[in-house]
């Protein structure tokens, strides 16, 4: 006899429920017959698993017929030379066969792909849940005990199956209210899918408990002598928040880890309603409350029958923690949810308010009654389970679920960190789509991956619409690029200061960096503010006035003429509100409308001979024809076949309206005034200045002005040219390339 089995035995004894053992004995020995010299990939033998997965349905208080049930869910499916489900109904009854029949996938279905074998395993799964709810019982069971012995699976397999509990089971176990399964389904499936990930949040979860234990279990002994003077009867446990909740929170709503405040919560269970209520105001006449943080679930119930009082209060030691208060009756329901209820013959009245319950299950097969068109099954599926998500495959059959306007970039990442920083291009349906497309409800999304990409572009951080990407990308750009993070964090804070219009050193520029990153907490120095600046984890444009009040203090402002601006002039066009237009008038082998950038190494202008490149990822990046990097790139054999014919569209060599970079370089004699000249005569001529960057050269004599402008066309760059030559002091003027 199985160990794992008299333990099952001894268990259900403890329940003091009545059970029919001698029946759930048959069933063990059935199965145990039926498996006989089969073994898991872990090498134990295989009545191990149905025998544990017993167990769980035992541990929801479900009856006989579902125990017995779980422990031959496996005998139709894996033994089907031995016995059947005639045989099964024949030993141990219709509600057992039946069960085991809803846990059964369909096997031999003549489908046309992998994608609607899976869709018709799920309609399968509803059908039999609409008849029976216990099927779904045991199938969260059987998911729940696959995850646990995941590891012995091969890595891929392991992927596949935790994408599918994520993005299936979890959802399924939360929108029947059983929190206690449906969390430790997120947390096995997270363990899989971005183990550095889970790694890192339970590493701080760590910490972070252990920091502060000692003042969460001060608060716990103050609500415990507080009650116990209301003589309420009361338990109390604490908890912190799931490892997989934490990530979510972090990565979709892009949180520090110390911005959340409910990571520590106390669990008050009482007698009665009222008793909550009673609770409720002792906690908050003992702690400060936060404004905006209570919620009463228990007028408001949530659709998955979840009823609870949450408060969120500041402990003494200035630790944030929430604060949950429920009967005993609710806190079965919020660990078990429908299960909790379910009491298979407690009365027809019981039954009903069940039934009502679950009556999306059968509206949701109402609807697909007369179709066979996966494409709107999961449509109805994914607007009642995932509500505003969109509901999209894999090319294997997996079900990925994307917020609403999210890429395929995001889809990449959803499935997994390495996958999206290796992602070279995309297919939607087995076409290829620009990397920044939004993929549809009931698309094929398939990702293109290389070993040889170069990883994410930052672009990528404008493109992607979920935390979960942008912060998987930030986290690449942080391990893989710091001595080139280091650089663009340069970049960006020269050019903030160019916008105050006065020379500075680079250790004065350091010093600034340093100062401002002391004051958002980075202790390492100007090079670590630099790196965090240039992985996206900030961003210049939140700190403008700690760097303008830091920049004052390290060079400060002089007296200039009332003729010189302290600011460069800007000044918008009307047509544009001040924006180059990007991506217009340009003709690739004969195709019109591509997705086309212009490269920032030339600065190519209506006009210029012109030579596109296929990048990865970027659509065709259009240069010069004589420009230096694209006259190099087109001799290496490697990438010559990358290049395509491009020219500007009939009429884009004339004035128009639209308007492109253009970088003009300018050397002028050191003298004061010389830039509010140059910017005065700009503002005449009504040209629009995009960026202003001024280098003094002082031991020569002279300053290097690089001056970013719109420009229609050739033409026109060189009509703004002439005039800044005309300028006094103005040595020479000629047409830039970008840094």
């Amino acid at each position: 006899m199985n160990d794992g089995f008299e333990k099952l035995v001894a268990d259900i004894q403890a329940t003091g429920r009545k059970y029919d053992l001698d029946k759930i004995r048959r069933a063990y020995e059935y199965a145990a017959k039926m498996h006989e010299g089969q073994y898991r990939l872990s090498g134990e033998p295989y009545i191990c698993h149905p025998v544990a997965v017993a167990a769980i349905v035992l541990s929801l208080d479900l009856d006989t017929d579902s125990i017995c049930a779980a422990l031959l869910h496996d005998t139709v499916e894996d033994c089907a030379d031995k016995t059947n489900l005639q045989e099964i109904k024949r030993l141990f009854g219709d509600e057992v066969a039946m069960l085991v029949d809803g846990v059964t996938k369909i096997k031999l279905l003549q489908v046309r792909d992998k994608e609607e074998e899976h869709i018709e395993n799920i309609r399968k799964m509803l059908l039999a849940m609409n008849q029976d709810i216990r099927v779904i019982f045991i199938k969260l069971c059987d998911r729940l005990h696959n995850m646990r012995t995941l590891f012995a699976k091969t890595e891929e397999r392991r992927r596949d199956i935790a994408l599918e509990t994520m993005h299936i089971y979890a959802p399924l176990a939360h929108r029947l209210g059983m929190q206690r399964i449906k969390q430790e389904l997120e947390n096995l499936s997270l363990k899989y899918l971005d183990p550095i990930g889970y790694e890192e949040v339970l590493k701080a979860i760590e910490e972070k408990y252990g920091q502060s234990a000692g003042l969460i279990e001060n608060a716990k002994e103050k609500i415990k002598e507080r009650l116990t003077e209301a003589g309420i009867p009361f338990e109390i446990e604490g908890r912190t928040k799931s490892v997989y909740s934490l990530y979510r929170k972090m990565y979709s709503q892009n949180k520090n880890f110390d911005e959340i405040y409910d990571f520590y919560a106390l669990r008050i269970i009482v007698g009665t309603e009222l008793e909550c209520y009673t609770v409720l105001g002792i906690i908050h006449e003992a702690f400060n409350s936060i404004p905006g943080r209570f919620k009463d679930y228990i007028s408001t119930p949530k659709p998955n029958l979840y009823r609870s009082l949450h408060t969120t209060v500041i402990g003494h030691d200035g630790i944030p923690f929430e604060v949950q208060i429920r009967t005993r009756e609710m806190h079965e329901v919020a660990e078990y949810g429908i299960a909790a209820h379910w009491k298979y013959k407690s009365g027809e009245k019981s039954k009903e308010s069940i039934d009502e319950k679950l009556r999306w299950i059968a509206s949701l097969l109402e609807a697909n009654d007369n179709t066979r068109d996966p494409d709107e099954f999961i449509q109805s599926f994914k607007t009642d389970i995932f509500h505003d998500e969109t509901f999209v495959f894999t090319p294997k059959g997996d079900v990925i679920s994307l917020p609403l306007g999210a890429t395929v970039i995001d889809f990449a990442y959803a499935i997994h960190s390495a996958v999206g920083n290796k992602m070279v291009g995309a297919k939607i349906n087995g076409k290829i789509v620009p990397i920044d497309r939004v993929p549809q409800n009931g698309d094929i999304v398939e990702i293109l991956t290389s070993s040889a990409s170069r990883g994410p572009s930052r672009d990528w951080l404008k493109i992607v619409k979920t935390g979960e990407a942008r912060n998987k990308i930030r986290a690449w750009f942080k391990k893989e690029k710091r001595d080139e993070n280091i650089e663009v964090g340069k970049d960006e804070l020269d050019r903030e200061l160019k916008r105050y219009g006065r020379s500075y050193t680079e250790k004065q520029r350091d010093e600034v960096a340093d100062a401002v990153g002391r004051l958002v907490g980075i202790n390492g120095g100007a090079d670590d503010f630099y790196s965090t600046i240039g992985f996206g984890g900030l961003t210049v444009s939140r700190l403008t006035k700690m760097i303008h009040d830091e920049f004052d203090r390290v060079c400060p402002p002089e007296k200039l003429p009332e003729e010189l601006p302290t600011e460069p002039v800007v000044i918008p066009s009307k047509k544009t509100n001040g924006r180059v237009k990007r991506g217009s008038g340009i003709v690739v082998d004969g195709q019109t409308g591509c997705q086309v950038k212009f490269a920032k190494c030339c600065n190519p202008l209506p006009g210029d001979a012109v030579v596109g490149f296929i990048t990865r990822g970027f659509g065709i990046s259009i240069h010069k024809a004589d420009c230096p990097n694209a006259v190099a790139s087109r001799s290496n054999p490697a990438v010559a076949d990358r290049w395509v014919e491009a020219h500007w569209e009939l009429g884009n060599n004339e004035a128009g309206t639209d308007l492109f970079e253009a970088i003009l370089s300018i050397r002028a004699r050191d003298r004061i005034g010389v830039l509010a000249k140059i910017t005065s005569m700009l503002a005449e001529m009504k040209v629009s200045v995009l960026d202003i960057a001024i280098k003094p050269v002082p031991d020569k004599g002279f300053t290097l002005i690089n001056l970013t402008v719109g420009c229609r066309n050739v033409a026109h760059a060189e009509s703004i040219v002439s005039r800044l030559r005309t300028l006094e002091n103005v040595e020479s003027v000629c047409r830039g390339s970008g840094t």
